[in-house]
């Protein structure tokens, strides 16, 4: 039998297998091949069940080797493209995707689950701009010569075993180095054993809401407060419940709790992002008591307590009351740098014997080496240091903030915030939309966030822009924010 019977008689098909391999290009003749016998199988244009020609006749037709065609052949025969038999080489019968009507968009498979559809993309997070962006530490202030001691050493240290996955719930090491810290600067009362090393304050947040939640759930957050923990608790399908705020930080009353009991509350009472408020000592006894009372979780985020500009730091909620309802959250990415993607959850230790054995299915551990190096970090005194040195500057920061918004913002405002963190929140009038400055700004390398973004349920006074000063200069403070006002006065025009 001809080449050309073997396949079709058909001249298009003839010509698609015929047509020479291109000699210049980047891939191989071998993988050319594969990949236009795939795509012709794909497209329909080499039948199910027709024949292939055999490797001798198809080598002679396209001027190559035989043993190119052959491991072609082999390639798609491994895959199931083809299927050979004492005959020669078939193509196999697939089921090809039909292209979807428009009118079928809602029934498409690429459509994520409904309750991840309420999770809303914060509005710079997708930019490059870093001045005046909330959230961010001076990266150029970090002892990144040290930092990478430390990594040396661990690696340089490290044991055929660390390079396994490694205790699901973080380094040994890194856990007592944790333990240890938080006891001494934030009033936490827990044992290394009650310390899990996750990816972040957001995998803890996500921790939080898998363990102690099922789908329907109520969950109290603050309004307004973290996005991300608002997402966290949208992809676990809890009923969201947001609660305003006052001077004194959450605030919740017993109707509150009559009408819709939580499962969790979120709160960052030591320093609320991104207000600034501090929960007062009442308060936080309150809830913790009304917490017990009717068997809800709270979720303290102590994300940025490291950083307190005047008094004494505030301490953390969770060592107020022995054995509170409280899980801890903390985080490297303030303190050293977001890309480090280091956080911990300190968890009671009446639901870490209840969940430890789903923890350990759940997680699988890594990032040893940057574990260990953190651990030496801690050890060593450096972290105390870096501490000491950023509080100073974020001092400076802040200070300098406050004196270019009191020069040049010519519009009422209100500045909260200014006790502690990386950020000062500026109430402004309605009349000027935050989002639009927002957007404004972002044309002009500033990255300040709409503080209504953070609501969800924006009231009026919700109005205004979150500022951060940890990563951008001191002398720029004062042009940004001159510049920043001629933004907002035109967007109140």
């Amino acid at each position: 039998m001809s080449f050309t019977q073997s396949v079709s008689t058909h001249s298009a098909r003839q010509d698609f297998l015929e047509a020479p391999l291109d000699r210049a290009h980047a891939e191989s003749l071998q993988r050319q091949l594969y990949q236009r016998l795939k795509e012709g199988i794909l497209k329909g244009q080499l039948a199910a069940g027709s024949r292939l020609p055999g490797s001798r006749a198809l080598a002679e037709t396209l001027s190559v080797s035989r043993n190119t065609v052959t491991i072609a052949y082999e390639h798609l025969i491994s895959e199931g493209y083809v299927r050979a038999d004492r005959k020669g080489s078939t193509v196999a019968a697939l089921m090809r995707p039909v292209q979807r009507e428009a009118q079928a968009e809602n029934n498409a498979p690429s459509r994520v689950a409904l309750r991840l559809s309420r999770i809303r993309s914060s509005p710079a997070r997708s930019d490059t701009s870093t001045a005046l962006r909330p959230g961010v530490p001076s990266l150029s202030h970090f002892p990144l010569a040290v930092w990478r001691r430390m990594l040396d050493r661990a690696v340089r240290e490290a044991s055929p075993a660390e390079l396994n996955y490694g205790d699901p719930f973080g380094q040994a090491e890194l856990r007592a180095a944790i333990a240890a810290h938080v006891a001494r600067t934030r009033g936490v009362h827990c044992e290394p054993s009650q310390v899990i090393v996750t990816e972040g304050a957001q995998e803890a947040l996500m921790l939080c809401v898998r363990l102690l939640t099922n789908p329907g759930d109520t969950a109290w957050v603050e309004d307004p407060g973290y996005r991300g923990a608002k997402a966290a608790m949208h992809a676990g399908d809890l009923r969201i419940v947001p609660k305003r705020m006052d001077e004194e930080g959450l605030h919740v009353g017993a109707a509150d709790w009559r009408s819709r009991t939580p499962r969790l509350i979120y709160t960052t009472p030591s320093h609320q992002y991104p207000t600034g408020a501090v929960m007062s000592v009442a308060r936080r006894l309150a809830l913790i008591s009304d917490a017990r009372k009717h068997g809800t979780w709270i979720i303290e985020d102590d994300y940025d307590s490291e950083f307190r500009h005047s008094g004494e730091p505030i301490g953390a909620m969770q060592g107020l009351v022995a054995d509170a309802p409280v899980l801890y959250v903390g985080t490297f990415s303030k303190t050293m740098f977001a890309s480090l993607r280091l956080g911990f959850l300190v968890m009671p230790p009446r639901l870490l014997v209840s969940a430890q054995d789903a923890l350990r299915e759940m997680l699988r551990g890594g990032h040893s080496h940057e574990q260990l190096a953190m651990a030496g970090f801690i050890e060593s005194g450096q972290f105390a240091r870096h501490l000491g040195r950023m509080r100073r500057l974020y001092r400076e920061r802040q200070h300098a903030l406050r004196g270019a918004l009191t020069r040049h913002l010519r519009v009422p405002h209100i500045i909260e915030g200014g006790q502690g963190g990386l950020h000062l929140a500026v109430r402004l009038p309605r009349d000027f939309p935050d989002a639009r400055i927002a957007e404004a700004a972002r044309q002009y390398g500033m990255a300040p966030m709409p503080l209504s973004s953070f609501a969800m349920a924006p009231a009026l006074e919700d109005n205004g822009l979150v500022l951060g000063y940890g990563n951008t200069a001191t002398e720029l403070l004062d042009p940004l924010v001159k510049r920043l006002s001629q933004l907002v006065l035109t967007a109140g025009g």
